[in-house]
């Protein structure tokens, strides 16, 4: 073998050498505590939500920062939205969003739309139940149905979360089932809307099952039926004699609504693709412990994970449908 290729030989061995000894580019992993903005009250299942997402990445370790939940609920959780809109390029804020994604815009006229947001996962929808106290008369979503029906109008009084969001959508849609009127009383979280029924100052509320869980396994409120158009899946028992499997539709009392609520993440406008990978990979992660599957089973979610184009594609066909109900229960601001 001749010098000179001998030492053309030695020059790409060392060159590779060097190459294999660089260091390979790290991926992107926030640099900052991570602010994780709820558009909603305490207590809610968004804010029961993120709390728990923060636990779980803390226990096991998921990012070396910190996640710091904050509220913003304030115009139908516009304060929320607006705020993280308003951090384009800001890898270091989510949003968990809930239907108030859609709905808050065409309320309160506050101009953003859910596709200036970067799309990061549907992690679950939630389901809606229509509960009593568990002390009043109604046995059953036919029992509360047929004493609606046999009253004068506004009788009835239901409590929900805000005005012209997801829970006063449902109850314009009870009424123009029953042909009654009743009485929308708005207050600021889920958490409130259920104590309101403990403590028996409204006849009824379409809460979360998350939201009112602990007062359905205390005895303190009774489950009627499950806004979806089948039961629920859980078999565990919550309650001494039931559980989510057990709830009826309410479809099968007469009442045929069928609602799911988002239970997704939003980023700020402009996120980078290795910004946006770094959180679908935490989610995931979080989605594969042992806590997100007994969490799952307390909320009684349907379970559903969604990113990328899919995501995106279900948000627009999801703005499309409550602009039309918005549109039909006359809450659309002029």
């Amino acid at each position: 073998m001749n010098k000179s290729l001998i030492k053309a030989l030695g020059t790409a061995f060392v060159g590779l050498g060097l190459l294999s000894a660089a260091p390979m580019a790290a991926a992107w992993e926030p640099s900052k505590p991570v602010e994780f903005v709820v558009p909603a009250g305490t207590g809610g299942g968004a804010d029961q939500m993120a709390r728990f997402i923060q636990g779980v990445v803390q226990k096991n370790n998921l990012m070396k920062q910190p996640i710091i939940v904050v509220n913003r609920s304030g115009g139908a959780g516009a304060e929320g939205f607006v705020d993280v809109l308003h951090t384009k390029n800001n890898p270091h804020k989510i949003i968990i969003s809930l239907s108030n994604l859609f709905t808050t815009p065409l309320a309160t006229g506050v101009p953003f739309e859910y596709d200036e947001f970067t799309p990061i996962a549907m992690l679950a929808l939630d389901q809606f139940i229509l509960w009593v106290n568990a002390d009043s008369p109604y046995k059953t979503a036919k029992d509360y149905v047929e004493a609606i029906k046999s009253s004068p109008d506004g009788t009835f009084k239901m409590a929900g979360t805000g005005s012209k969001q997801e829970d006063q959508i449902i109850t314009v849609k009870m009424e123009k089932i029953l042909g009654k009127k009743i009485t929308y009383i708005p207050f600021k979280g889920g958490g409130d809307v259920a104590v309101q029924l403990v403590g028996k100052h409204v006849n009824s509320t379409v809460n979360n099952p998350i939201e009112a869980e602990s007062h359905w396994r205390a005895g303190k409120l009774r489950a009627l039926c499950v806004m979806d158009d089948e039961p629920l899946p859980y078999k565990e028992k919550v309650t001494t004699t039931q559980s989510w499997a057990d709830v009826p539709t309410c479809k099968s009392a007469g009442l045929d609504i069928d609602y799911l609520m988002l239970r997704g993440i939003l980023a700020p406008p402009g996120l980078k693709p290795d910004e946006v990978a770094f959180y679908v990979d935490l989610f995931k992660k979080v989605r594969a412990t042992p806590e997100w599957a007994d969490f799952m089973n307390k909320g009684a979610y349907k379970q559903q994970f969604m990113t990328g184009k899919e995501y995106s594609d279900w948000m627009k066909a999801a703005s499309a449908e409550h602009f039309k109900l918005m549109k039909e229960a006359g809450f659309i601001t002029k």
